[in-house]
């Protein structure tokens, strides 16, 4: 086996059983790996520098292909269910076991790296890709570590990719040919069948979900930036809610864009990069992560370019919508060197309903925090996916439910915990629909929604009066800087009342019918903070 590249850890692959592997690329540098992806022709170069990939058929997660190793170790503490489904371990072993026979004869590319920004509760990751582009990802997504610590890398768990190989559904006991699964007891990730990048991601997030409460960390889907005065404030919410563009604001240092930890010394980012989605990304609007599109080193997945010019048309959906960039987090000017911050003093959870009943800030109570937390709510608009002809809802818990392993209600109580203890303040902000739902009223401005995020952050909203909402009892500010009063209040955006009452009762029952599967889990209190149709 030929190994090459800067820095070739000690602890080598026979550790990971690959052999006879033609030649290993440990540890490049970004250029070493763009050089790799565009000499064996797996993407392609656009102008201005960032590769533009293609990931064939599987443009998003494949959450139906997603299976968590049952094994004795971990077994009694999984949320076995439509999300976390069980696969033999066994055919773990399996699939394994060909995967690493797949990889015999064929070149493979190493990245070292860590997981978690505080040196108290990070991670080393080891992620083992076919093709280099994929490593590239990995690098920008992660942490790098200091090239005095990749000599003797040891890592505390491990990725091995290869697109190229297939499972057999019949044989394997997965749903199809693709897979992500994970074995807790032998600290691995196996994703096979899909280029998708995200499930690198996604599968180590999976990975620090399990791992880290018992060691007294809250992870989270989530943002996070740090004000002029120090304040820290973390982002939730689901995709398509304005995390990654409300937290990249440039009176604010970025911490990160999407996964957190939340510990004894605060709040830590567990990568090293961004994730975000660039359709119809504006320059005006979203100026940083804009930028980021232009940029030698950035990844863009499925986005349509010129194949003659090499002019990227970020408004193109031709091939998803879900179009995506992957760039290292120093790319926006203003983010944290060093990745982590103080214990929270806002809680920001973003929806986007596309009902457009909810108020477009509101304060939550800790219990109302917690109910919110719990239930994970957006919708999806009429258009964006095959069959969906008007608004969904879409409930997922703790923001992120396809990457929680353990039952929700550990999440939801650490949480509550946290918040008592810091005394964090919570709010909703809805970046959907105002003036009536999709279709009938517009989408939030955004320069309204900036407004009130900093003025919630900064203090501001805390000196005017509240009102609670009747339908669904949120505390309502009755006035903001640079926020047309009449634009607070949902109900007054709407010309026909009686429909924004209707719609409005509609989606609080769809909440209670929901949370019905969290009652026997939660203390009376948050039972009391439920929403209550009439």
């Amino acid at each position: 086996m030929q190994q090459v590249g800067p820095y070739v850890s000690d602890y080598g692959l026979e550790h990971h059983g690959i052999r006879n592997i033609r030649v290993a690329h440990w540890n490049y540098s970004t250029a070493g790996l763009v050089e790799d992806a565009i000499r064996r022709q797996e993407v392609a170069l656009a102008q201005g520098g960032p590769l533009v990939a293609r990931t064939g058929h599987h443009t998003g997660r494949s959450p139906n292909d997603k299976f968590i190793a049952k094994e004795p170790s971990s077994e009694g503490n999984i949320d076995w269910g439509k999300v976390n489904k069980p696969i033999q371990q066994a055919n773990f072993d399996s699939l394994h076991q060909r995967m690493l026979a797949y990889l015999q004869g064929r070149d493979i590319y190493v990245q070292d790296c860590y997981a978690g920004a505080d040196p108290d509760y990070r991670l080393k990751v080891r992620v083992i890709t076919e093709h280099a582009w994929h490593n590239l990802f990995a690098r920008n997504m992660f942490i790098q570590p200091h090239p005095s610590e990749l000599k003797d890398f040891t890592p505390d768990f491990t990725v091995i990719q290869a697109p190229g190989f297939q499972a057999i559904p019949e044989q394997d006991g997965t749903n199809s040919e693709v897979f992500v699964i994970v074995d807790f007891s032998k600290r691995l990730v196996l994703i096979g069948g899909t280029s998708y990048a995200g499930e690198i991601k996604k599968s180590v997030f999976s990975y620090l979900n399990y791992l880290l409460p018992e060691r007294g960390v809250l992870p989270m889907h989530c943002s996070a930036n740090i004000g002029p005065r120090g304040d820290t404030a973390i982002f939730f919410g689901l995709s398509g809610t304005g995390k990654t563009t409300l937290s990249a604001d440039s009176s604010r240092t970025l911490i990160g864009d999407d996964e957190h930890g939340w510990g004894p010394n605060g709040v830590f980012n567990f990568e090293g990069g961004c994730y975000a989605k660039v359709i119809k990304l504006s320059p005006e609007a979203e100026p940083e992560i804009y930028a980021t599109t232009r940029r030698f080193g950035t990844i863009l997945e499925n986005v349509v370019m010129d194949p003659n010019t090499r002019i990227l048309d970020l408004d193109d959906a031709s091939l998803t919508e879900n179009t995506r960039a992957s760039y290292p987090l120093d790319f926006i000017p203003n983010a944290s060197a060093s990745g982590v911050g103080g214990h929270p003093e806002n809680i920001i959870m973003l929806t986007a309903d596309a009902f457009g009943v909810l108020p477009p800030i509101s304060q939550l109570t800790p219990e109302q925090a917690m109910y919110h937390f719990l239930s994970g709510y957006t919708a999806r608009v009429a258009g964006t996916e095959k069959g969906v002809t008007e608004p969904q809802a879409t409930f997922s818990t703790c923001f992120g439910a396809p990457f929680m392993p353990r039952h929700p209600s550990v999440y939801a109580k650490m949480l509550g915990e946290l918040m008592t203890k810091h005394k964090a303040k919570c709010w909703l902000v809805n970046t959907g629909w105002s003036g009536g739902g999709y279709g009938v009223g517009s989408r939030m401005k955004i320069a309204y929604t900036r407004a009130m995020v900093r003025a919630a952050l900064d203090g501001r909203l805390g000196q005017v009066e509240f009102v609670a909402d009747p339908n669904f009892g949120l505390l309502v500010p009755q006035a903001c800087p640079d926020v047309p009063a009449d634009v607070l209040t949902p109900k007054s955006t709407w010309t026909d009342k009686a429909a924004y009452d209707a719609a409005a009762q509609d989606v609080a029952r769809r909440f209670e019918k929901n949370f019905e599967q969290f009652t026997p889990y939660v203390d009376d209190k948050v039972k009391a903070a439920c929403i209550r149709s009439a």
